[in-house]
């Protein structure tokens, strides 16, 4: 959650606030589940790059809401560590080892998952070329995990930066699921390139077993899809791919590029404790005066 005065503005930073969430951006998969119903019969759920955890807070309630509690299970992975959410299991682990995949198995029962999404992003560079290569692998890597996971006929929802190149991932996508949509959800500004790949319907290759082991290029070559890399494979350009695009959440609602006058007025308990904040070390070291000069 920003602290400039822009975002103090922005009243889906406000809402969040007021309404206990941990970023905004739980507005957007709120957003997305109108459009699109995800929540609809799902039980086993795998929130990828979760932290800070908006949407595992999302999935909790949705989930458990639709299910009454009745063999749900969410389970949030990510690098950093996240303070603990009623009701989702998390991990603390890399989504590209294999030991993470047999955790989540593990976790689940052997049984598959019904809905995989990931809100993860770079730190952005603002060189928009390297920023789209770099967030496209890593929806790859979320891919690698989710082909690995997810059950035949469920859904996987990324955030993506739409670029000139974008469609090849579309094309990417459209081997393995029955319905690829770019959705933009109000609470994501305008001015930003982010937006959201929804994949309904997945179809697991026939003869195909994912091996979550191997890199994005060599993982999908035996599934006969085109390599993620520019520099080896040219499309045709008869054969690129326009995915449908849907702006999602109600025209009356807030506008996430406007900026509002005022804030919030009276003062509210912490969304989530610290975790584990990098200077956290050095306060030590300072405190027992062992820090180096």
């Amino acid at each position: 959650m920003g602290k400039s005065s822009k975002d103090k503005r922005d009243l889906y930073y406000r809402r969040a606030k007021e309404e206990g969430w941990r970023a905004r951006s739980a507005f957007k998969l709120l957003q997305l589940d109108e459009e699109f119903g995800l929540f609809s019969g799902v039980k086993r759920v795998v929130d990828l790059c979760a932290a800070p955890g908006s949407w595992s807070q999302v999935l909790s309630r949705e989930i458990y809401k639709n299910s009454k509690g009745e063999d749900a299970k969410i389970v949030a992975v990510d690098l950093q560590p996240m303070t603990p959410i009623d009701g989702v299991i998390t991990l603390q682990a890399d989504i590209t080892h294999p030991k993470t995949l047999q955790r989540i198995l593990d976790i689940f029962g052997g049984e598959p998952a019904d809905f995989v999404c990931s809100d993860g992003a770079p730190d952005v560079t603002g060189l928009h070329d390297l920023d789209e290569y770099i967030q496209a692998q890593l929806v790859l890597c979320a891919l690698q995990l989710t082909t690995c996971v997810l059950k035949e006929g469920g859904t996987f929802v990324a955030k993506i930066f739409r670029g000139r190149d974008i469609d090849l991932l579309y094309s990417q996508l459209g081997h393995l699921f029955e319905r690829v949509v770019c959705a933009k959800p109000r609470a994501s500004r305008g001015t930003s390139l982010e937006a959201f790949i929804v994949c309904i319907g997945y179809k697991p290759r026939p003869g195909w077993t994912p091996n979550i082991a191997l890199s994005t290029e060599e993982f999908f070559q035996d599934a006969q899809i085109k390599p993620g890399n520019l520099e080896h494979f040219e499309m045709p350009e008869e054969e690129r791919t326009v995915a449908e695009f849907v702006a999602c959440g109600d025209l009356n609602s807030v506008d996430s590029d406007a900026t509002y006058v005022g804030g919030i007025k009276s003062g509210l308990d912490p969304v989530q404790m610290p975790t584990a904040p990098p200077y956290k070390r050095a306060l030590e070291m300072k405190r027992d005066n062992k820090r180096g000069k």
